[in-house]
């Protein structure tokens, strides 16, 4: 199988299987020099790690990662780093009735028609158990990005129930097990996730990802969109159906005037926007303002609620899904999106300095 990389300067592989030994991933491009020890990734894994609230799947992994190479004495060294993460709570009894049955919404139909073959337990290569070294390479891309560049991320939407942004808090992202900036939208979303995952169903949601600090100039205009390269990445993460890039479809309902960006000079000659509707992001380059994406996941499709498939040998098949699932996979999303938007920026970053080694790292510019 191919494809398991992707980005550019920065470049990112990962490998492993939901109920394998292990998954793991390699980081090359990293510069050398940069301080970085297991301390430093662990945080974001622990954000991630399955079990930690009735409201996620109950799979107990503690996900604690290692660092093989590319660091020493606690500094990057300039070569690939290469991290693992052990597998220790897989109950591979679980998937025993679906070895020849394919789940609607899930990958086993595709992956038997383009490979021929496939891993039934827990998905295998298609499992979101992937994403735990997505988020560990992406706290290495933060190293990259350095303090000054914030990225975080919120659950804006649980099913149609959207946050009230008038009460957008994000001490409150960390403090509920919804990732979920506005509280009286926590306490609503956690009653109606219970009831769902009760009734064997699950809900999809909305995560909205935020980078402060990156500097202007990141991207290329044609074929390296920094907006397209942020899309594809989110797009990437299992079950995305969706990515807009700062008022996304929503600036179709707009006039022109109301979506333009207005710009004035500051006094120390900074260009000043009135606006942020393109999320940052114009000519695919970065303006220096907050960088803004926000990405739909659909509702997990391991449920309890018999739905109608198909076997191997051609037959119609009644198809029920055991096992310990995620209500809604849009919860631990949420540390996964944040990764990948790190990834992408860490990547532009270095190409930009490739480019431009003295490129501004504000919006500034030359005052007559």
């Amino acid at each position: 199988m191919s494809h398991n990389s992707f980005g550019h300067l920065f470049r990112v592989t990962t490998w492993g299987e939901s109920h394998g030994p292990a998954i793991g991933c390699v980081v090359d491009g990293c510069p050398p020099r940069l301080p970085l020890c297991e301390a430093d990734i662990q945080p974001f894994l622990d954000r991630r790690r399955p079990g930690q609230s009735k409201l996620v799947t109950q799979r107990q992994e503690p996900d604690t990662v290692r660092i093989l190479s590319g660091v020493h004495e606690g500094m990057t060294t300039g070569t690939p780093i290469a991290l693992v993460i052990e597998n220790q709570d897989q109950r591979s009894r679980d998937y025993g009735e679906i070895k020849d049955r394919f789940r609607p919404g899930h990958a086993d139909l595709t992956y038997e028609l383009k490979y021929g073959i496939r891993d039934h337990r827990g998905g295998g290569r298609s499992s979101a158990r992937e994403t735990a070294m997505r988020v560990a390479a992406g706290a290495v891309a933060r190293k990259v990005l350095g303090p000054d560049v914030r990225v975080r991320a919120a659950m804006v939407q649980l099913g149609d129930d959207r946050v009230d942004r008038s009460n957008w808090d994000w001490a409150a992202v960390d403090a509920n097990a919804l990732f979920c900036p506005d509280p009286a939208a926590a306490a609503r979303w956690e009653e109606r996730l219970l009831a769902a995952r009760k009734a064997g169903s699950s809900l999809g949601a909305v995560i909205e990802v935020v980078a402060e600090g990156a500097p202007p100039g990141l991207g290329a205009p044609i074929y390296s969109k920094l907006d397209a390269d942020i899309a594809a990445a989110l797009m990437g993460i299992n079950a995305v159906k969706g990515v807009e890039i700062g008022d996304g479809f929503a600036a179709a309902a707009l006039s022109g005037e109301d979506n333009a960006d207005e710009m004035r000079m500051g006094a120390d000659g900074r260009v000043l926007f009135g606006a942020n509707h393109a999320g940052g992001v114009l000519g695919g380059i970065s303006t220096g303002q907050p960088i803004v994406a926000r990405f739909a996941v659909k509702p997990t499709s391991s449920i309890l609620i018999p739905r109608q498939g198909v076997d191997r040998h051609g037959r119609d098949v009644e198809v029920e899904t055991r096992g310990r699932h995620d209500p809604c996979v849009g919860i631990r999303a949420v540390p996964v999106g944040e990764a990948m938007l790190a990834l992408v920026l860490a990547d532009h970053l270095l190409r930009h300095r490739a480019q431009n080694p003295d490129a501004p790292s504000e919006a500034r510019l030359p005052r007559n």
